[in-house]
C-alpha cells in the first residue's frame, strides 16, 4: 500500500429526527433531497461494494492489506446501517425510497449475475474514487452545511471522513489481483466512466422525483441555492472535476490526493455523537 492509513470499524447512530428529514439543510428542500437521494444509493451500493472485495480476500498475501479489508468491511457495514435508518424515514414522506433503492438493487444484482469479480470490484474502485472525491468536498467546505440540523450535519461527516480513511483498500485489491497491466487499466477506467454514468443517470431523475414530491420542483430560489451548492466555486461536485479525471493518469493512485489532514477533524466534527480516538496512519 503506498500510503499505510488504517480504518477504524466505528458504530455511531446519529438518532435523526424524523420531521426534519426532507428539510433539514439550511437552504431548504432541494438540498436536503439531493442529499437524501444520494443516500438511498448507499445501503445497496454498499452491500457490493463489500461482496466484491470479500471475493478476493483470500488472494490478499499483504497482513496489513487484509486488515485493511477487514476494518472496510465493517466501516461499510456501518454506513449501510445508517443510511437505512436515513431511508426509512424517507419512506415516511412522500419520498418513494424503497422504489427508487428497488431499481437500483436490480441493476446491481443483474451486474453481478452477467459481470466477472474482476469488473465488479473495477465498478466498485470507481465508485469508491466517485465518493471519495464527494467525501473531500464536503469536508474541505464546512461552510456548505453549516446552520443546517446538526444530526444530519455529523452523518455525512462522519460518513466523509470514513470514504476518506478508506478510500484506497479497495483499490490496492484491486492492484493485487490484477497489477499494473494495460488490461487492468483498461478496465478501471472503462469502469469509472460507465459507473459514473450510469449513477448520473439515476440519481439525478430520482432527484428531480424527490423534490417534486416536496412541492419544491417550481421553487426558483432553491434551485439557485442547489446549483451554488453543486456546482459553485466550491460546490460538491464542481471540486471534484479535476481529481476525478485524474483517474485516467496511468500510474494514479487514490493518495496521490494527500487529504490525511482532514482525518484530525473526526472529533472536531462529530463533536458529542463520539468519544472514540481516531486511528490513522501507522
Amino acid at each position: 500500500m503506498r500510503k499505510s492509513i488504517m480504518p477504524t470499524r466505528r458504530s455511531i447512530q446519529f438518532k435523526l429526527p424524523a420531521k426534519r428529514i426532507t428539510n433539514w439543510h439550511r437552504d431548504g428542500v432541494n438540498i436536503s433531497q439531493y442529499m437524501n437521494t444520494m443516500s438511498i444509493f448507499l445501503p445497496v451500493g454498499e452491500r457490493f461494494f463489500i461482496d466484491s472485495v470479500r471475493h478476493f480476500r483470500d488472494q490478499i498475501k499483504d497482513p496489513e492489506l487484509q486488515k485493511a479489508v477487514t476494518a472496510f468491511i465493517g466501516q461499510e457495514a456501518m454506513h449501510g446501517r445508517e443510511h437505512e435508518e436515513l431511508n426509512d424515514l424517507l419512506e415516511n414522506t412522500n419520498t418513494p425510497a424503497k422504489k427508487q433503492e428497488e431499481i437500483v438493487t436490480k441493476l446491481l444484482n443483474f451486474g453481478k449475475k452477467i459481470l466477472p469479480a474482476e469488473h465488479q470490484l473495477a465498478i466498485t474502485i470507481g465508485l469508491e474514487h466517485l465518493t471519495g472525491l464527494l467525501a473531500n468536498a464536503l469536508l474541505k467546505t464546512p461552510e456548505n452545511v453549516e446552520g443546517s440540523d446538526p444530526n444530519y450535519v455529523a452523518m455525512w461527516n462522519w460518513h466523509a471522513l470514513e470514504e476518506t480513511e478508506h478510500k484506497a483498500v479497495a483499490y490496492d485489491v484491486y492492484l493485487e489481483v490484477m497489477d499494473r497491466s494495460l488490461k487492468s487499466y483498461m478496465i478501471r477506467s472503462f469502469w469509472l466512466a460507465a459507473a459514473t454514468g450510469v449513477y448520473f443517470s439515476l440519481q439525478y431523475p430520482f432527484y428531480i422525483e424527490n423534490v417534486r414530491r416536496e412541492n419544491a420542483l417550481l421553487d426558483v430560489g432553491q434551485w439557485r441555492s442547489a446549483l451554488s451548492f453543486l456546482w459553485g466555486k466550491k460546490g460538491l461536485k464542481s471540486q471534484c472535476v479535476v481529481d476525478w479525471l485524474d483517474w485516467f493518469r496511468p500510474g494514479f493512485h487514490p493518495w496521490d490526493h494527500d487529504n490525511e489532514y482532514l482525518l484530525a477533524k473526526f472529533d472536531e466534527l462529530l463533536g458529542e455523537f463520539t468519544n472514540t480516538p481516531l486511528k490513522s496512519a501507522a
